[in-house]
Order: structure tokens, then sequence, then C-alpha cells
């Protein structure tokens, strides 16, 4: 299960009503192949459910996300920084076994 923290939380009902989407809009988590380390998520408003996606919800926000990814995103928690350190989405992946330095990137 992918879960979102209060600040991601937030930031996501703040980007929604930005762009002017449906508040009932989902969230969409991918891993792709690339970056540094191997793995690459991706992170984008869908409104479209497909038939192999898993669709779970938490704090209001529905997460949609494909069974191959669901495979490396179990347990991962979508957070969000605006610190000096780094601004953006941040995934905290208990799967991950590397990282690259900007944290867009990952290996198991």
């Amino acid at each position: 299960m992918v879960t979102v923290s209060d600040i991601a939380r937030n930031k996501i009902v703040e980007l929604r009503q930005k762009d002017g989407l449906a508040e009932n809009t989902a969230i969409r988590v991918a891993v792709e192949g690339g970056g540094c380390s191997g793995l690459m998520y991706d992170l984008q408003f869908d409104a479209t459910q497909q038939p192999t996606d898993h669709l779970v919800e938490d704090k209001g926000i529905k997460i949609l996300v494909d069974r191959k990814s669901l495979l490396y995103l179990a347990g991962t928690e979508l957070d969000f920084s605006d610190g000096l350190n780094g601004k953006g989405f941040q995934f905290k992946n208990p799967n991950a076994t590397r990282t690259c330095g900007c944290g867009e990137s990952f290996a198991v």
C-alpha cells in the first residue's frame, strides 16, 4: 500500500485546485526504468483508472498504481519537502536498497 504524509496531502490538494482538477482526481504513482540507480518514480494526476490499476485511498487522496509498480512501491510513503535541501515530492520507499543523491531514482 502507498500512503501520503499530511504535508504531501495538503500539497496535492493545493496543486489539484490550482490546476482546476476535480476533487476526485487521483494521483498516479509509477516506477519506470531509468535514472542513476536504475529505476525512477513518476507522479502525475490521472482521472482514469485502468483495469490493471490498484486503487488505494489515504487521507482522502486516491492513489492509482499499476501492477508492476506496486511490487516496487509496497509500503512507500509519499512526502513533500519545501526546505533548503530540496523542494518537491519525496518517496520514502522501504524496498529501495540504494538511491541517488537527488532522490529521484532508486534500486531494489
